[in-house]
């Protein structure tokens, strides 16, 4: 990214007691939106709101921090974006998915070199997060991603785009509403997706769906137009319409990554039969249980689904992984939890035993890994990880919910914890709220036909 020497910050930063910092900010911004295509539109020059004295006092202390080019600034970006999204709680969820969720899901999905996808970009995290792991392992990530996103809001996209200038990257990122319009042409188009789409949407009108090719991948073939017919579910909840667009734009190799409400992994009726499709071809690879409070704006757990469209010819083919890290995290604060480095190094070698590869021990988590893991080959672990075979599943009624495989650890009498139970009985909860929600629409739907019948 190139930057006109006015405005540099260093520049800024020598201006004198009395110069007008307000207007320098403003024609700052005009200059680096001039020189550089994928941010015009996008930087803010409203700085003149603000006192001078508070931006000459924010200016000061800006210039105390080593810069050591844009990596620095990246990392104050970052810090910046997830405070505001703290305080932010419900809106700040819009646009940011915490760091180390972000993390774990690049960990295993590996996005070495390629074209990767996030249909709700956010501020952007997955693609930065997906750089870095590429700089990890001693590639340039500007030569080996290429980087595409929708968004719906537009004030989110600008985030996007700016944290995407600060870490040296760049990107197509388009607005759009995913549910009705496929913006990339995506169908079989990526090597990876990632995205934290919103949980339990309702309201979409899935009649403007019916010709969307991205629903028909899964659905039955019409023996008179020999076209697929779309696989829609019944219930009013988007959280299949996601999945559906997440497995539609991988390509024959490609792989994808994203967090999913609990419910979805035993949902009952049409989104079932949705479950049993992608399971049956074997592009169904690994599912993470994530306990609560990861978030900043629900405390309710999720689960982290991930697909790979390449596994159908491989040894595990017919296999999916089941992890449960509800009571891996380290506490933040009363409401907050997250990942340590070594705790997301430990899962993602997990998934890397699981499918014959050498694990990594850059963040320190071979100590936690030898102590599951021996012989460092993989094993099924109670109350941590079990390997499935898609007959099995099916016997669970496809359910893909890793608490009914996983089983639990060995504990004694009186280790009995009540958060666990009750985190344990919501979750059971919820997914029987929806099943009952589902019901109610079919009785619903079944009395209006005989209604209109007699």
């Amino acid at each position: 990214m190139y930057l006109a020497e006015e405005a540099r910050f260093s520049n800024i930063a020598k201006l004198p007691e009395g110069a007008d910092i307000g207007e320098a900010l403003n024609n700052a911004m005009k200059l680096i939106e001039d020189e550089n295509d994928d941010l015009k539109g996008v930087l803010p020059r409203t700085y003149k709101r603000l006192e001078n004295a508070t931006l000459l006092e924010l200016v000061r202390i800006m210039n105390r921090i080593e810069l050591n080019g844009g990596d620095t600034f990246g990392k104050v970006y970052e810090y910046f974006l997830g405070s505001f999204a703290m305080k932010e709680g419900q809106k700040g969820g819009e646009f940011f998915t915490p760091e180390s969720l972000v993390k774990l899901i690049v960990e295993v999905i590996e996005p070495f070199h390629g074209r990767i996808f996030d249909l709700a970009s956010g501020s952007g995290g997955m693609f930065v997060w997906s750089a870095k792991f590429v700089q990890n392992h001693q590639k340039n990530p500007t030569d080996a991603i290429s980087i595409f996103g929708q968004e719906r809001v537009r004030e989110t996209i600008n985030l996007c785009r700016m944290n995407l200038a600060v870490h040296g990257l760049s990107g197509d990122i388009r607005q759009g509403n995913t549910y009705y319009e496929d913006i990339h042409k995506s169908v079989g188009r990526f090597d990876y997706v990632m995205a934290n789409p919103p949980f339990n949407v309702s309201g979409v009108d899935k009649t403007k769906l019916t010709d969307d090719p991205r629903f028909g991948l899964l659905g039955d073939t019409d023996p008179a137009t020999g076209t697929k017919n779309p696989l829609l579910p019944n219930t009013d909840n988007a959280n299949y319409i996601w999945i559906q667009c997440f497995y539609a734009a991988l390509n024959a190799t490609g792989r994808a990554g994203f967090v999913m409400a609990n419910s979805a992994a035993d949902a009952r009726g049409s989104e079932l039969e949705i479950r049993k499709k992608l399971i049956q071809p074997g592009a169904v690879d690994v599912m993470i249980s994530v306990g609560s409070n990861m978030f900043y704006t629900v405390t309710l757990p999720c689960t982290l689904w991930f697909f790979d469209k390449a596994k159908a010819s491989g040894p595990n083919a017919d296999k999916v992984l089941f992890i449960d890290a509800r009571h891996i995290f380290r506490q933040i604060d009363r409401a907050h939890r997250d990942f340590t480095d070594e705790q997301i190094e430990f899962i993602a070698n997990i998934v890397r035993l699981y499918r014959g590869r050498k694990p990594e021990f850059a963040c320190g988590s071979e100590a936690m890994l030898k102590e599951k893991f021996p012989k460092l080959k993989y094993a099924d672990v109670a109350g941590l990880c079990s390997v499935r075979k898609r007959k099995e599943i099916e016997e669970q009624g496809w359910s893909l919910n890793p608490g009914r495989y996983v089983g639990v650890a060995e504990k004694a009498a009186d280790e009995f914890e009540f958060a666990e139970r009750l985190e344990e009985m919501n979750e059971e909860f919820e997914t029987l709220n929806a099943e009952a929600h589902e019901l109610e629409n079919r009785i619903a739907q079944n009395v209006a036909t005989i209604l209109e019948r007699t």
